[in-house]
């Protein structure tokens, strides 16, 4: 089997990069090709619109997403757990310089089709939905903080989380993101 990643997943894989680096009006097709080394032709052949491009990048986004949530095992303790998501979150930020690819089209989200939009609305509650499970059992255990319903705690935890990367990036340190994490436990 040919280990080298097809044209296909390479311009994914470098689109997905330059937005979580510069936003969606931040990069071009042009710069695809240049990355990858095909014409920009070739890449239309692939995905015919750069909106096309950008909802298929957030399809793979967040089903690696997905993948990294149900990889944590459901046995640990909630405390554990929102560590290990914290973690992953902040491997987003590579060195320091990029955003969730997610919470940067949020932040473009007016200039985006619906389609892309909705795709990453669901991004957006599949978290919470991981987060106010994880903090209903934080609450139960008494190792986690969560006032009000586990899903208002748990969009208010992924806002923060959100945030943190961007002030973590501006600021360049993680430090940031591990501020809210810290914000959710139970003092020892």
């Amino acid at each position: 089997m040919d280990t080298q990643s097809t044209v296909r997943e390479q311009l994914l894989d470098h689109a997905i990069t330059l937005m979580m680096l510069r936003g969606y009006n931040g990069f071009s097709y042009r710069d695809l090709s240049e990355l990858v080394g095909v014409k920009t032709s070739s890449i239309h052949y692939y995905f015919p619109s750069k909106d096309d491009l950008v909802l298929e990048a957030v399809k793979q986004y967040s089903e690696e997403v997905v993948r990294a949530l149900q990889s944590i095992d459901p046995a640990l303790p909630a405390n554990e757990k929102l560590s290990l998501y914290t973690r992953f979150f902040g491997k987003t930020l590579g060195d320091g310089n990029q955003i969730c690819l997610c919470g940067m089209l949020a932040a473009d989200i007016e200039t985006l089709p619906e389609t892309v939009r909705e795709a990453v609305q669901a991004f957006f509650r599949t978290n919470e939905a991981w987060l106010a499970k994880v903090l209903a059992q934080g609450v139960e255990e008494g190792t986690l903080v969560a006032k009000g319903k586990p899903e208002s705690a748990a969009r208010t935890l992924f806002a923060a989380l959100q945030g943190s990367v961007i002030a973590s990036r501006l600021f360049h340190t993680k430090s940031r993101l591990e501020d809210v994490e810290a914000m959710w436990r139970v003092a020892a």
